[in-house]
């Protein structure tokens, strides 16, 4: 490892992928913990004889290699580590000092370090115990789609093929000219989207999970997956509770109705031409919220999956088989659709557009609506957060008549001139934070806040690029400056 990139890991500090260990007097049992949460989780990297600020302290050179040898020693012993692993750690030299460097690649399997399970949650390593949380952890752990299991009892009487004839017209709708669809029996259009399919594991041939989500009836959905629902929550003037709340149990189609119509209810519609053509901003955003929340979610967890609408945001967070965790952008998402038949269910009826496109869409649109970008947080956990402009309030807006968003002047040192910045809510949360507190770190920041660390890190360095904040010292030991 080049020693520009160790200085920049160390100045940054601790995250989920990061750790420091002092190790003074030698491989302590938090090591292997965290080795066993870096394999557990999304991989990582582990450096002995570095402080917990970043500062490196070394250990004992004449000692590295016996360190090596013991850590060597004990990730392969079994009745240490289930499954064992075989890692080589480096020894490196920073600045004259000797430190130990533990590259953990992310394992297909789920590991245990003294029969406990780790995982990795931010900047910590955590026991899990509970039977839901290790069920989660295997499902992430598979590389197969849920979707694709096979319930041989499941017959054309358990599914809603009245639903079809309404389909028919709108595939034919989405594609502009008469679709297939139109030309099949309701079985061979149940084959022909891979609802009826053949388990190439077991060889049982029949309607899959993907069938029951998208047409089966009610209690066919509620025997298969029980903990299957849609808490939809409108939360203005009653912040402790909700003003309106649904609880949606059906099918994904007529779901995706009830929750656009909640939408439409309870969110006012900016006026928007693009191209002389009035678009609706609302259910553009909307759509593409409620249509990722039920193609992409993890139907096996137990997890209750929501759409809130609040006063300055509405959001939807659903279970996921996460492969990452991270913020996504339209620069950086890469296409990974989590339940593939659904998924191309939804686009032909027109419920949804090609994978990536929707991110792209929510963040042009949700800057016009509310004049900010949304953020899609991804881990165990998925969530896609719209900040709402709360002077819209429940009325529409007239661009003729309404007034402007609600900004923060900053001074363009260069051309001397004012230039408007607009200032979300979590902005506003972080800069009162540090204003109590100038020492925070990043992570406390997270911790405090209740909100992903990648996601504070990216806020932060907004405010700073808008000159809004700024920070004195290094990234260890200085403090931040509210400005």
């Amino acid at each position: 490892m080049e020693s520009s990139i160790l200085k920049s890991i160390l100045d940054v500090g601790e995250t989920i992928g990061v750790e420091f260990k002092r190790c003074g007097n030698g491989i302590e049992n938090d090591v292997y913990e965290t080795v066993c949460s870096f394999l557990n989780r999304f991989g990582g990297d582990i450096f002995l004889g570095v402080l917990d600020n970043g500062t490196v302290i070394g250990v004992p050179e004449n000692a590295a290699p016996d360190m090596v040898k013991n850590f060597i020693s004990c990730v392969s012993n079994p009745t240490l580590f289930a499954p064992t692993i075989y890692l080589v750690p480096e020894i490196l030299k920073y600045e004259g000092k000797t430190i130990i460097h533990i590259h953990i690649a992310p394992s297909a399997e789920v590991h245990s370090y003294k029969k406990v399970i780790y995982d990795r949650v931010n900047d910590s390593d955590v026991k899990i115990t509970a039977t839901a949380q290790i069920a989660q952890m295997y499902i992430r752990k598979q590389e197969i789609y849920t979707e694709r299991k096979v319930f041989k009892y499941v017959g054309l009487e358990d599914l809603r093929l009245d639903l079809l004839p309404k389909l028919r017209i709108m595939a034919s709708n989405n594609s502009g000219q008469t679709h297939l669809w139109n030309s099949m029996t309701d079985e061979e259009l149940l084959q022909s989207t891979r609802l009826y399919t053949k388990d190439r594991v077991t060889g049982e041939t029949g309607y899959n999970l993907a069938a029951v989500m998208l047409l089966g009836k009610d209690d066919v959905i509620a025997d298969i997956v029980p903990a299957y629902v849609t808490d939809a929550i409108f939360r203005r003037v009653n912040i402790d509770r909700y003003d309106d709340r649904e609880i949606i149990k059906t099918n994904l189609i007529e779901s995706y109705e009830q929750l656009m119509e909640f939408g439409r209810k309870h969110l006012p519609d900016k006026f928007y031409l693009e191209n002389d053509q009035r678009k609706s901003l609302r259910n553009i955003i909307t759509r593409e919220m409620i249509a990722n929340t039920l193609i992409h979610r993890e139907y096996t967890s137990s997890y209750q999956a929501k759409f809130v609408i609040e006063r300055n945001r509405m959001y939807v967070e659903n279970a996921n088989r996460a492969t990452q965790a991270a913020q996504l952008t339209p620069d950086i998402i890469e296409p990974n659709p989590k339940n593939p038949i659904i998924a191309s269910f939804f686009r032909n009826v027109g419920y949804a557009d090609q994978l990536g496109s929707g991110v792209r869409n929510l963040f042009k649109y949700s800057k016009i609506y509310s004049g900010e970008e949304p953020v899609f947080d991804e881990g165990d956990v998925f969530r896609i957060t719209v900040p709402l402009d709360e002077r819209l309030g429940g009325k529409e807006e007239n661009p003729t008549q309404g007034g402007s968003i609600p900004t923060q002047a900053t001074q363009n040192p260069t051309q001397g001139k004012c230039v408007t910045h607009k200032v979300s809510d979590l902005d506003k949360r972080i800069l009162a934070a540090i204003e109590e507190k100038p020492s925070l770190t990043q992570s406390e920041l997270a911790m405090q806040l209740d909100v992903n660390l990648n996601t504070v890190k990216y806020r932060i360095k907004r405010l700073m690029s808008i000159n809004l904040l700024g920070r004195v010292g290094s990234s260890q030991k200085g403090h931040w400056i509210v400005k």
